[in-house]
């Protein structure tokens, strides 16, 4: 920029703020707009500002109602373009943060009616705004607190446009570590911190990985440790099983081929075929290996892996850690239900069901007592004991328009929900024993078991349904995504 350096700026960054609550995070952004107000307090000693707005700026402040707080921004830039003379840049370091952890926590709507007012009015109807630069995971065009803006221009990991202006190449990483007496480190940096990939610029490195590196000179996962993985973590374990089964390639350096949507917003995340790829494609931990366009389809079809040896250790140790931390080791079945995994459910149970169930206690028809559909059901409630302390476990309860057999509703909003039904398979109204699966899943819908869930704020996305069928010893359990 010709002129740089005589513009005022506002810079703010979202990046700690990270409330498990709307208040939470409301209140961290007015603690961020406090500490703004105060840097540029010398604006007040100036000649042009008036008493209300003086008055103004003394009321920034943590304590701030909210029609003040999406007004800071807008006013410190008239403040600041009215101080020097000249508009003003405003720089906004991760904006999305917030939004992140709003939606794993389940206040995602809240927070975006509260940041969409005020970045309308600092961003879009600002006549002292020279112009802004926002950094974020997520392409900002089609997300909703910027639907009202225009004039935005969108640079992506995939785009050319400042490609060379990202991270650390491999010549300066190389460059320093021989300055520092360690040009023998320079496979393993390049095998844990190199991968990154802006546009055609490959061989990025991570800048934190490596100034980390360089002072403390041991390999381990900087950068990936530094930042919020819970909205990663969130969909790779609320995922269905093909997500995991793609995961699990990946971790053993396989490549994925898909479609990749940059214009990902978070309502679509768990919604969205391929929505996790392109957040995690966005967010670093995967670059692209090559990309063709598909004649067929009409648009780009990209290879996938993992970023480096860094994202990695970070996935192993996320996934190590779904199971640490219990007082119990979790039983095979539970492990495959928070997994998402219906293959090692069905093989647990059937394995359990083949070595322990006898005819006597299921029955080889369904009755009129329905006695064998309460033996499975009280089986079933005995293997989830273990989950008590972190699900609510409720049993044959009303919910809609009838009776759930069982529900677990989580402790914490970013863990999912299960309802869960119960058939024994009766050949006279079923074929097979998938059938009576679906009719399971079926009656789950139609009577809308998961009403009480949603009153309670859990979001449908994050409720599976799962149906059990039984006959004598033979299980099959089968999901919505099947």
């Amino acid at each position: 920029m010709r002129d740089g350096g005589s513009y005022p700026v506002i810079s703010l960054s979202f990046a700690g703020i990270k409330g498990r609550t709307f208040e939470e995070t409301k209140q961290g952004m007015k603690y961020a707009l406090e500490r703004l107000y105060r840097e540029h307090k010398y604006v007040m000693n100036g000649k042009e500002m008036d008493e209300k707005e003086l008055k103004f700026f003394d009321s920034v402040s943590a304590g701030m109602p909210d029609d003040v707080a999406v007004l800071a921004l807008k006013y410190l830039s008239d403040y600041l373009a009215v101080y020097y003379g000249k508009k003003v840049l405003i720089f906004l370091d991760e904006y999305d943060t917030p939004l992140q952890e709003a939606y794993v926590y389940g206040y995602w709507e809240e927070l975006v009616g509260f940041i969409r007012q005020m970045f309308n009015l600092a961003f879009k109807t600002n006549p002292s705004m020279e112009r802004a630069i926002l950094t974020g995971i997520t392409r900002v065009s089609k997300e909703s607190v910027f639907s009202e803006l225009n004039n935005l221009t969108v640079v992506t990991t995939t785009s050319e446009k400042y490609c060379t202006r990202f991270g650390f190449t491999e010549e300066e990483v190389f460059q320093a570590l021989d300055q520092m007496g360690m040009p023998e480190r320079k496979a393993d940096v390049k095998q844990w911190y190199d991968g990154f990939t802006f546009g055609s610029q490959r061989d990025v490195y991570n800048p934190w990985s490596i100034t980390n590196f360089l002072e403390e000179k041991e390999l381990k996962p900087y950068w990936a440790n530094s930042s919020s993985n819970r909205l990663v973590n969130l969909l790779i374990r609320q995922g269905n099983v093909q997500t995991k089964r793609i995961m699990k390639d990946l971790m053993k350096g396989g490549i994925l081929e898909t479609e990749i949507d940059e214009e990902i917003i978070f309502d679509q995340l768990q919604r969205k075929y391929g929505a996790v790829w392109s957040m995690l494609l966005a967010s670093g931990y995967l670059k692209v290996v090559d990309r063709r366009f598909s004649q067929e389809t009409g648009v780009f079809i990209y290879q996938l892996e993992l970023t480096n040896r860094e994202v990695y250790m970070m996935f192993r140790n996320m996934i190590r850690d779904w199971f640490s931390g219990e007082d119990v080791p979790y039983n095979g079945f539970i492990k495959a239900l928070l997994l998402g995994d219906v293959k090692a459910m069905n093989r647990f149970m059937n394995k359990v069901a083949l070595a322990t169930f006898s005819f006597f206690d299921t029955g080889r028809k369904p009755s009129e007592e329905a006695e064998p559909e309460r033996f499975y059901h009280g089986f079933v409630l005995g293997l989830m004991v273990e989950l008590a302390g972190r699900y609510r476990i409720t049993s044959s309860r009303e919910s809609g328009f009838g009776r759930y057999d069982v529900m677990l509703e989580p402790c914490k909003k970013e863990e999912p929900a299960f309802v869960l039904e119960f058939k024994v398979h009766d050949p006279e109204d079923e074929d097979t024993l998938e059938d009576t699966v679906q009719e399971a899943l079926k009656q789950i819908r139609d009577k809308n078991y998961d009403s009480e869930l949603t009153a309670r704020g859990i979001l449908e996305g994050r409720i599976r349904h799962l149906g059990f069928a039984f006959e004598g010893k033979r299980v099959l359990i089968g999901t919505d995504g099947d």
